[in-house]
């Protein structure tokens, strides 16, 4: 037996599925930051960092400790999620 129950979205309403709902917290280096964030201040090299990003991939938050980023996270009611 074939589910027909398909949901059909667009390219734009994908990208913004859990926008302002959910983000994810990842562990970046600092060099990766000046690498994807042109515009971020500047950084000393080979420091670990916590990231908290939204849904679409925007970064929200920048932090050196995990918990913090989480915190973040919580203020701002956003949930993260595990991306793998």
């Amino acid at each position: 037996m074939a589910l027909d129950n398909k949901i059909h979205i667009t390219k734009d309403e994908l990208a913004h599925l859990g926008a302002g709902q959910v983000g994810y917290i990842r562990k970046m280096t600092s060099d990766e930051v000046q690498e994807r964030f042109p515009d971020a201040p500047k950084l000393e090299s080979g420091i670990d960092l916590w990231a908290l990003f939204g849904a679409d991939g925007t970064p929200l938050f920048l932090s050196d400790d995990q918990s913090t980023a989480y915190v973040k996270a919580a203020e701002d009611e956003i949930s993260p999620v595990s991306v793998h």
